[in-house]
């Protein structure tokens, strides 16, 4: 597969053109990074250091998800750090569609992880009893699989779309990131019908994957109802936190790919919010009022603690 372009590389506009400011989104953004590497790493180090946690296919699921926003926001912020100190920023025609890959490859795993999870408090809240056998390592193993094989599917969607695009003569992009709406705006043919692809794909992916999401907590929430109070307390506490995430990850993807293909002067702002804030925040919601992670934390605090004073 070869493409027909002239372009060799983009520039990227990034979030703003003033010195200052760019100082102040590269501290913002550098501080904001380590703290999300730091806190997905340490979830995923807690519960795989902890075999009580990691026989649970809830906190598996959570490890995995972690892992994700580390690899997710790993593909994204480290480029957009950079460049906020860079008089001119540009990226490759490859490196783009490396990163295009990666974001909708990682993003798509996210999804369909999230509408896992909501399955798997659908079974332990309404089927408690039949919760071990149904949740067994055999599906979860074959539900990662499924995971990795739609982001992987999906994104090589994205690509094919993209690729095809003949690119000859603007190479500014108004963005931090190669982003399909970004780059349609760029290619110097008819992208009217390519952009309608692009709603299908992206676009459905996120609504079919946040419809089953809203399904699956209607249905958690309705049999609540024969539940004692502590019972729902426990359970409200479990899927508040969800939620949350789920709130945060797909409203902004909605909003971005699921309307007709054309870009505003907020998308930047709106694709800041699930690339950057999601992952940042993820840790904080999962583990706020989660005892068993934050015990597991503790425990693997004081373990380093011992060793460092040994050494």
């Amino acid at each position: 597969m070869q493409n027909q372009s002239f372009v060799t590389e983009f520039v990227l506009l990034g979030l703003s053109q003033n010195p200052n400011v760019q100082k102040i989104i590269f501290v913002i953004f550098l501080f904001g990074f380590i703290a999300t590497i730091g806190g997905n790493l340490l979830i995923v180090v807690a519960i795989s250091s902890s075999p009580a946690l990691l026989g649970s296919p809830m906190y598996l699921f959570l490890a995995f998800l972690s892992f994700l926003d580390t690899c997710f926001s790993s593909v994204m912020a480290p480029k957009m750090i950079v460049d906020s100190l860079s008089v001119r920023k540009t990226i490759s025609f490859k490196g783009c569609m490396t990163q295009l890959f990666a974001e909708h490859f990682f993003a798509g795993v996210e999804m369909i992880v999230l509408t896992i999870m909501a399955y798997d408090r659908y079974v332990a809240i309404c089927k408690p009893l039949h919760y071990l056998s149904i949740m067994n390592w055999r599906l979860c193993g074959i539900l990662m699989g499924v995971a990795w094989t739609g982001g992987f599917l999906h994104s090589v969607v994205q690509i094919l779309f993209t690729f095809q695009l003949p690119f000859c003569g603007p190479n500014v992009i108004d963005h931090f990131i190669c982003d399909l709406y970004p780059l349609l705006n760029l290619a110097c043919t008819d992208t009217h019908i390519l952009g309608f692809l692009v709603v299908a794909s992206s676009g459905l992916i996120c609504i079919i994957n946040f419809s089953l999401l809203l399904i699956s907590y209607c249905v958690i929430l309705f049999s609540l109802r024969t539940h004692s109070s502590e019972g729902r307390r426990k359970a409200l506490s479990t899927c508040g936190s969800h939620i949350a995430v789920v709130v945060l990850f797909f409203v902004p993807c909605i909003f971005e790919y699921a309307r007709p293909p054309s870009a505003f002067s907020f998308d930047k702002m709106v694709t800041i919010f699930y690339t950057i804030l999601t992952p940042l925040l993820n840790p904080l919601i999962y583990t706020f009022r989660n005892k068993e992670v934050q015990n597991s934390m503790r425990k693997l605090c004081s373990r380093l603690l011992v060793v460092s004073d040994d050494k």
